[in-house]
């Protein structure tokens, strides 16, 4: 892994130990209703995916693609899925592997970078798991080529991402719910920010981000082979969520 990844791993452990939403694990009622037949996986802090958008799940063999945290992987698998948990993250991974043991339940985990699926095979999953997550690499395009290779055709990618728009305001400033347009899409921590920020972040540990242009998230998958069939926003508790959506959610299918 390149530095970025490296740096961003280690940020994503903190997550997990100060308890980041993204990070706390399902509980065992949840595992245990769907385990009945009765279950939901979120990408976006509000609403649930759509049920249609997935296909008969026992037996579905699905990738959740930078999804540790012991949330969606757990859920899908309790449910019949046959669950891989790919993320940059070891503590995010032991996430799903708590509970995993917790609830008797059967996931492989693997840790590496998004944009790197190598350790897979061409068309290994029948369907992909994308949460809220590309923010942390540089570009996002590898991640639909690599999305797109181990995929199965005609299977289905489920990614949420950050609405561009979020990152073009003053970060200070929107803490204190002044919204200032300052930057410019895309938008780079490493690149935008001053020297002296970017130290900061990295000295306190934090995850690098990055805003990608709408283009390179929706006409990228569709240049990677992909045809989007599902759309759907949601809000991510931001001050400009009073004014827009800040996260959306694309179903897409190889082609």
């Amino acid at each position: 892994m390149n530095k970025l990844a490296i740096h961003n791993s280690k940020a994503w452990d903190k997550k997990v130990e100060i308890g980041n939403e993204w990070t706390v694990a399902v509980d065992s009622h949840t595992i245990g209703k769907a385990k009945k037949g009765s279950w939901s996986i979120r990408m976006t802090p509000g609403k649930d995916v759509p049920a249609d958008w997935f296909p008969p799940i026992d037996g579905l063999k699905v990738l959740c693609l930078a999804s540790g945290g012991g949330q969606q992987g757990p859920v899908l698998a309790a449910a019949g899925a046959d669950v891989t948990v790919f993320d940059n993250s070891e503590k995010q991974l032991a996430q799903d592997r708590m509970v995993a043991e917790r609830e008797d339940l059967t996931l492989r985990t693997v840790k590496g970078s998004m944009n790197d699926l190598s350790c897979f095979e061409d068309e290994s999953f029948d369907f992909i798991v994308h949460p809220v997550s590309n923010c942390f690499v540089d570009t996002v395009l590898p991640v639909w080529k690599e999305a797109h290779r181990v995929l199965k055709k005609g299977g289905s990618l489920v990614s949420g991402f950050v609405n561009p728009v979020v990152f073009l305001f003053d970060m200070d400033l929107e803490q204190e719910g002044v919204l200032k347009v300052k930057y410019s899409i895309p938008f780079s921590d490493e690149k935008d920010l001053s020297k002296k920020k970017v130290k900061e972040l990295i000295d306190n540990n934090e995850a690098l981000e990055f805003g990608h242009t709408l283009e390179d998230q929706i006409k990228g998958q569709i240049d990677a082979g992909f045809m989007v069939t599902g759309f759907y926003e949601d809000k991510g508790g931001l001050v400009l969520d009073e004014y827009i959506n800040t996260y959306s959610v694309t179903r897409s299918i190889k082609i």
